[in-house]
């Protein structure tokens, strides 16, 4: 028989947002489990940036201390385990994780993050999060006036061939394949001057995870000290869909303003319920979606005292 503990809330994901929305949940005195995997999106990176008073900050000694702090309130508890299944309805929630817990809970918070899908480009991986970004507010600063490759393809290639300008003016989009770009987007790079390669990558040459050059398969060579990419990506779990959430085609949750998702009692924060993926964009969406959680929690506490 399955271990059971009774929590108020449980939370799905340990990243900034889970934390977040954990520490004012705690503060709020309610029963709160976080159960993580520690498996985040952002292990492959050795620093995180923009988050005040953290930038430059590892992403594990940003979770280690946000633990820490969070110890302060002890109806806060982390659970380092995998989440199986969740079932129920709002105010009757179970979780199940991979050792056999069962956590009851009357609210759910999927702060489960993207996760990243496979590319068909050889050496990406070796160079992901080392010299290859996907963020240039995350990653911007520490290529700028640098030779850079930009891979990606459609409006996306247009909108951070424009984002990428404000950090150097030495780029070169490669699509990898058709651009899928209509006529007035090509006319807009040529007459910006945007160097495009349409040519497959044959392969992306790396030392110690330090891009040298992007090979097309046509023979070109492309030197670049950095790259910037489009993802591909998906839900973090696959949970949130089986729990009936709404989910778009990116694969991000539909939420509202508060981090209500379609599913009454369920709530979702951070990278999974948006398409800002930042570290203080997801710890603001958290706090967020706790204050919400803690209200409608009050209000139905309210109600049952009349």
């Amino acid at each position: 028989m399955n271990e059971q503990k009774k929590m108020d809330v449980v939370i799905i994901g340990g990243g900034p947002a889970g934390m977040s929305a954990a520490l004012v949940l705690g503060r709020a005195r309610k029963r709160v489990a976080v159960i993580d995997a520690g498996l985040p999106r952002n292990r492959v990176t050795r620093e995180s940036h923009g988050f005040l008073t953290r930038d430059g900050i590892e992403p594990g000694e940003f979770r280690r201390m946000a633990r820490e702090e969070i110890a302060a309130y002890p109806s806060v508890q982390f659970v380092d385990e995998q989440v199986v299944a969740a079932a129920g309805s709002d105010g009757d929630f179970t979780v199940t994780t991979a050792q056999g817990v069962d956590f009851h809970s009357k609210k759910l918070l999927f702060a489960v993050g993207m996760k990243d899908l496979p590319q068909d480009i050889d050496g990406l991986s070796e160079v992901y999060g080392k010299s290859a970004f996907v963020c240039p507010y995350c990653d911007g600063w520490e290529l700028r006036d640098q030779p850079l490759v930009l891979i990606a393809k459609g409006s996306r290639a247009l909108h951070l061939a424009k984002t990428i300008a404000g950090w150097t003016d030495h780029f070169t989009l490669c699509t990898h394949g058709d651009d899928e770009w209509t006529e007035e987007e090509r006319e807009d790079l040529r007459q910006h001057g945007v160097p495009v390669f349409s040519a497959p990558i044959q392969r992306i040459e790396s030392q110690d995870g330090m891009v040298k050059h992007v090979l097309l398969e046509d023979g070109t060579e492309i030197p670049c000290t950095g790259i910037f990419f489009t993802p591909k990506l998906a839900t973090g779990s696959d949970l949130p869909q089986k729990m009936g959430c709404q989910i778009t085609d990116a694969g991000t949750i539909v939420v509202d303003a508060l981090g209500k998702t379609s599913v009454p009692g369920i709530y979702s924060a951070g990278d999974s319920a948006s398409d800002k993926y930042q570290l203080i964009f997801a710890a603001a969406l958290g706090s967020m979606a706790a204050v919400a959680i803690n209200g409608e929690l009050l209000a139905e506490a309210w109600e049952r005292g009349k």
